[in-house]
C-alpha cells in the first residue's frame, strides 16, 4: 500500500459575535462588488466573515500589531462540498473548495437561538451553492 503524506490546508477561525450588515467598516464594503448583497458579518476583535449573495470574504490579520493582513475571497460556486458540525455552544462550518482546499469556520460562544441563526446561514449558503452551479 501506498500512503500519501499532505500538509493540512485546512484555516481555522473562531468568529463569536454577528455583525450589523449595514454598519460593516469600509475597508470591509469596499471588496463588494456593485450590487453584491451582504447577507450576514460575523467577526472577532480583528477577524471579518462577510457571506454575500456571491462569495464568502474572510478577513484574516495576523501579527501582534494587526500589520499583516490577509483577505480570502471564496466564490460560491467554487464550492464543492459542505457541512454543519454542532457542539455545545459552538458551530462549524466546513467547507471543501473545488481546489481541494478546505476552510473551517468555526462560532464559539453561541447560544441556542445564535446555532438557530448559523443553522439558517448555512441553509442560506446552500441555496445560494446549488442555484450557480
Amino acid at each position: 500500500m501506498a500512503y500519501i503524506k499532505y500538509k493540512e490546508l485546512t484555516q481555522y477561525f473562531n468568529f463569536y459575535k454577528e455583525l450589523d450588515v449595514s454598519k460593516l467598516p469600509t475597508y470591509v464594503t469596499d471588496y463588494l462588488e456593485e450590487g453584491e448583497t451582504p447577507f450576514v458579518a460575523y467577526g472577532t476583535v480583528r477577524d471579518k466573515f462577510v457571506l454575500t449573495d456571491r462569495k464568502i470574504v474572510l478577513f484574516d490579520v495576523r501579527g501582534i500589531r494587526g500589520k499583516c493582513k490577509r483577505i480570502h475571497f471564496f466564490p460560491l460556486v467554487s464550492i464543492s462540498s459542505t457541512a454543519l458540525d454542532f457542539r455545545p455552544n459552538q458551530v462549524a462550518i466546513l467547507l471543501s473548495m473545488d481546489s481541494g482546499y478546505q476552510l473551517r469556520l468555526n462560532f464559539v460562544k453561541m447560544l441556542a437561538q445564535d446555532k438557530t441563526k448559523l443553522r439558517s446561514v448555512y441553509m442560506h449558503l446552500i441555496h445560494k451553492i446549488s442555484e450557480r452551479k
